[in-house]
C-alpha cells in the first residue's frame, strides 16, 4: 500500500505548528472569566461563529462516514446534510433569541430556568456527557485511528495509540488554556483546510474517473470480484435502484422518505438547536445579526458535502470495488478488519492512490483538522455543562461562604480540570473502540441517537414554543421516552446480526426481527418524539400551570418583554432550592473571609495571576442593566434586518432546489 514519504510528513508538521500557534496566540485574547472562557465574552462575528459550526460538526467520522455511506447506498445519507439548513434558520431565527435573552450558558440551565427544579437540568447535563464521550470522541478518535493507519501503512497498537494521544493532547490543550475562544479561532482556519482538501480530492475523483456523469452511468455496476449470496439467493452489497434520490419509499431499508424528512428533522433539531456544542457557538455573537449571519453561513457550507464527501465516495466504489465494495466476510476482514464491509475506506482509497506526494500529508493535515475541531468543541461545551450545571449543584452550599471572585475563579478551574478527566475517559474507551467493527461503529453512534434524543427534541420545543408546558409535563415526557428508547435499543443490540453472505443464521427471535428488522430508527425516532410531545402535553393539563411573571423572555412569545422575570422556583415544587443560586452563576460577595485558590492547583490551571488578585465586590446585573444588555444585543438595523432575512431565503431556496432535484 502505497505510504507517506518525507515531504508528507514535513506538510503535516508545517500544519501542526502552525494551528497551534493560531490556537495560543488566540488564547491570549480570552478572559479569566467564566464568559471569556465558556462564551468567548459573547464578542464574536460571524465568521467564526458560522465556521466554529461547521467545524464542530465536521469530525473525522463525517469525512470516512458520510463518504463511506455514499459508496454503500448512494446520496440518501445528504439528507442529513441538506436537512441541517432548515433547522439552522430554526436555531437562528426562533431559539437563539430566545436563549440569549434569557442569558444563560447551557442548554440544561435554560430548563432550569424555564421549568424550575433541578431533576431535568441534571438529567439533560448527564445525558448530553454520555452522548459527548461515548458517540462523538469515541466515533471521531476510531475514525481518525483508521485513517491513520491505512494512511501510515502500519495497524499496530503503537501507531494507534501515538497517533490518537496526539490529537487528543493537542485539542485539549487549545481548550484548556485558551476556553472557546481559541476553540473558535482554530475553527475557523481548520474550516478553511477542511474546504481546500476536499475539494482537492473531489476535482481529482472526478477527473480519474472520466466526469461526473460516469459516476451514475458505473455506479449502478460497482461490484467486487468476488462475490457472496444471501439465504434468498439475492446478491449482497448490490446497489440500491434509488441511489441517485434523496426521497425513497416509505419501504425503503436505509432511508424511507418518511424518515428521511421527518426523522432527520427531529435529530437535527436536536443537534442543531439544542446541543449545547452547537449552540454555544451562536451564544458567542456580539449581537442577532452576526447570529444570524452565523447560522446562514453555516447553512451555505452544509450544502457542499453532497458534492464534496458523497459523489467522491461513490466514486471511490467504481475505482476501487475489491475493497470499498467488498461483501464477502472473510476478504472484508482481511482488508479492513470488519467483516461487515469496508465501505468507510472510500475517503482513504482515494487520498492515498490520487493524490501525488506531499500532496497526501496536507489532506492528512486535513483530516486531522476534523478532528481537531469537533473534538475541541466537545471538549469546551462538556466543560461548561459540567461545570455550570453538575459542579454548580453539588457546590452551592459551600459557596455561600465564598465571595463572588473565588467562587468564578474555582468554576474556571474546575472547568479546564474536567477538559482534563474528558480527555483520560476518551484514553480508556481506546481499547473498546478497537473491539467493534468499522461499520458497527458509525451505525452504534447513529442509533443512539436515535434512541435518545427525540424526547429532548420535544421538550425543548415545547419549552420555546408552548407557555403552558410545566415540569412535570416535561420531566414525564423525558422518562417515558427514556425508557422506550432505551428498550429499543437492548432489542437492537442484544444480538448480533451476521453479516450477509456468512451462512450464519439470525439468532433474533422472530418478534424482534418484526419489530426491530422491519422498523427503521428514523421512522422509531418519530415516534418516539410524538410520544414524548402527547405525553408531555397532557401532564402539563391535568397539573398546575406556571405563572406568566414567571416566563418572560424565556418563551418565543414573551421574548420581548420588559418585566421583571420571578424565580419560578418561588411558585411552583422543589422549594428547597428557593434560597440557593443554582443557575451556575456566582453568589453576591460576601464579607466571609475565604481561603485563597491552591496555589498548585491555580498554577496548573494557568489561573495563577488570577488566584492572586483581591476578590472585588461586583454589584449584582439590576434588571434594568440586564433588560438594556438584551435591547443592545436584539437590536437590528432595516439593512441588517434585510439581507440576513433575503439571504435565508436563497439558502433556503437552494436547498430545496437540491432536493427537488436529487429527489
Amino acid at each position: 500500500m502505497t505510504t507517506l514519504v518525507w515531504q508528507d510528513y514535513v506538510a503535516i508538521v508545517i500544519f501542526v505548528v502552525f494551528v497551534l500557534g493560531v490556537g495560543l496566540i488566540s488564547s491570549r485574547r480570552s478572559k479569566a472569566d467564566l464568559s471569556g472562557y465558556f462564551l468567548a465574552s459573547r464578542s464574536m462575528n460571524w465568521l467564526p461563529v458560522g465556521a466554529s459550526m461547521f467545524a464542530s460538526n465536521v469530525g473525522s467520522s463525517l469525512f470516512l462516514g458520510v463518504a463511506g455511506s455514499g459508496a454503500a447506498g448512494g446520496v440518501g445519507v445528504a439528507a442529513y446534510e441538506l436537512n441541517a439548513i432548515y433547522v439552522l434558520i430554526l436555531l437562528g431565527w426562533f431559539f437563539v433569541p430566545v436563549y440569549l435573552s434569557s442569558g444563560v450558558y447551557t442548554m440544561p440551565e435554560y430548563l432550569r430556568q424555564r421549568f424550575g427544579g433541578q431533576r431535568i437540568r441534571v438529567y439533560l447535563a448527564v445525558l448530553s456527557l454520555l452522548l459527548y464521550v461515548f458517540t462523538k470522541i469515541s466515533g471521531d478518535l476510531f475514525a481518525g485511528s483508521l485513517f491513520i493507519q491505512e494512511v501510515v501503512g502500519e495497524s499496530s497498537s503503537l501507531v494507534l495509540y501515538s497517533s490518537v494521544l496526539g490529537i487528543l493532547a493537542m485539542s485539549g490543550l487549545f481548550t484548556i488554556i485558551g476556553g472557546l475562544t481559541a476553540v473558535m479561532w482554530t475553527d475557523f482556519v481548520q474550516t478553511i483546510l477542511i474546504l481546500i482538501g476536499a475539494i482537492v480530492i473531489m476535482i481529482l475523483s472526478y477527473i480519474r474517473i472520466g466526469g461526473f456523469e460516469n459516476i451514475m452511468a458505473k455506479y449502478p455496476y460497482a461490484m467486487p470480484s468476488k462475490l457472496v449470496y444471501d439465504s434468498q439467493n439475492r446478491t449482497c452489497g448490490q446497489p440500491t435502484q434509488y441511489a441517485f434520490h434523496l426521497l425513497r419509499p416509505a419501504t425503503d431499508p436505509d432511508y424511507p422518505w418518511t424518515g428521511t424528512i421527518f426523522g432527520i428533522a427531529i435529530l437535527g433539531t436536536w443537534h442543531w438547536c439544542t446541543d449545547q456544542v452547537i449552540v454555544q457557538r451562536t451564544l458567542t455573537s456580539r449581537n442577532i445579526i452576526h447570529a444570524k449571519a452565523g447560522c446562514i453561513l453555516t447553512s451555505w457550507l452544509k450544502i457542499l458535502p453532497i458534492w464534496l464527501l458523497v459523489f467522491p465516495g461513490m466514486a471511490a466504489r467504481i475505482l476501487f470495488p475489491d475493497e470499498v465494495a467488498c461483501v464477502d466476510p472473510e476478504e472484508c476482514k482481511r482488508i479492513c478488519g470488519s467483516p461487515a464491509g469496508c465501505s468507510n475506506l472510500a475517503f482513504i482509497k482515494l487520498v492515498m492512490n490520487l493524490l501525488p506526494v506531499g500532496l497526501r500529508g496536507c489532506i492528512l493535515a486535513v483530516i486531522l483538522a476534523a478532528i481537531m475541531s469537533s473534538l475541541t468543541s466537545v471538549f469546551n461545551s462538556a466543560s461548561t455543562i459540567f461545570t455550570i450545571d453538575i459542579w454548580a449543584t453539588l457546590r452551592r452550599s459551600a459557596w455561600k461562604k465564598k465571595t463572588k471572585r473565588h467562587v468564578e475563579i474555582e468554576q474556571l478551574i474546575v472547568g479546564r480540570m474536567s477538559v482534563f478527566v474528558i480527555v483520560v475517559v476518551s484514553i480508556l474507551w481506546i481499547p473498546i473502540i478497537q473491539n467493534f467493527s468499522n461499520s458497527q461503529l458509525y451505525v452504534y453512534a447513529q442509533s443512539i441517537t436515535s434512541f435518545l434524543v427525540p424526547p429532548i427534541t420535544a421538550v425543548f420545543l415545547l419549552a420555546v414554543f408552548w407557555a403552558r408546558t410545566n415540569e412535570p409535563g416535561a420531566f414525564w415526557g423525558l422518562m417515558l421516552g427514556l425508557v422506550v428508547g432505551m428498550t429499543r435499543f437492548i432489542m437492537e443490540f442484544g444480538y448480533i446480526i451476521p453479516p450477509c453472505g456468512s451462512g450464519l443464521p439470525d439468532p433474533r427471535p422472530e418478534f424482534i426481527k418484526t419489530i426491530v428488522g422491519n422498523f427503521n430508527f428514523l421512522n422509531f425516532s418519530i415516534l418516539l418524539f410524538f410520544l414524548t410531545l402527547c405525553t408531555s402535553i397532557c401532564v402539563s393539563y391535568i397539573t398546575p400551570p406556571i405563572p406568566e411573571r414567571c416566563l418572560y423572555r424565556l418563551t418565543f412569545q414573551s421574548l420581548n418583554s420588559l418585566e421583571m422575570r420571578e424565580p419560578i422556583q418561588k411558585h411552583g415544587s422543589h422549594t428547597e432550592e428557593n434560597a440557593s443560586n443554582t443557575n451556575g452563576q456566582p453568589p453576591e460577595a460576601s464579607s466571609i473571609e475565604t481561603p485563597a485558590v491552591p496555589g498548585l492547583m491555580a498554577r496548573l490551571c494557568c489561573m495563577a495571576a488570577e488566584a492572586k488578585k483581591e476578590a472585588k465586590i461586583v454589584a449584582p446585573e439590576t434588571h434594568e442593566e440586564h433588560m438594556a444588555r438584551v435591547r443592545s444585543f436584539m437590536t437590528e438595523t432595516p439593512v441588517q434586518k434585510r439581507v440576513v432575512n433575503i439571504s435565508a431565503v436563497v439558502v433556503l431556496l437552494v436547498c430545496t432546489f437540491v432536493y427537488g432535484f436529487y429527489g
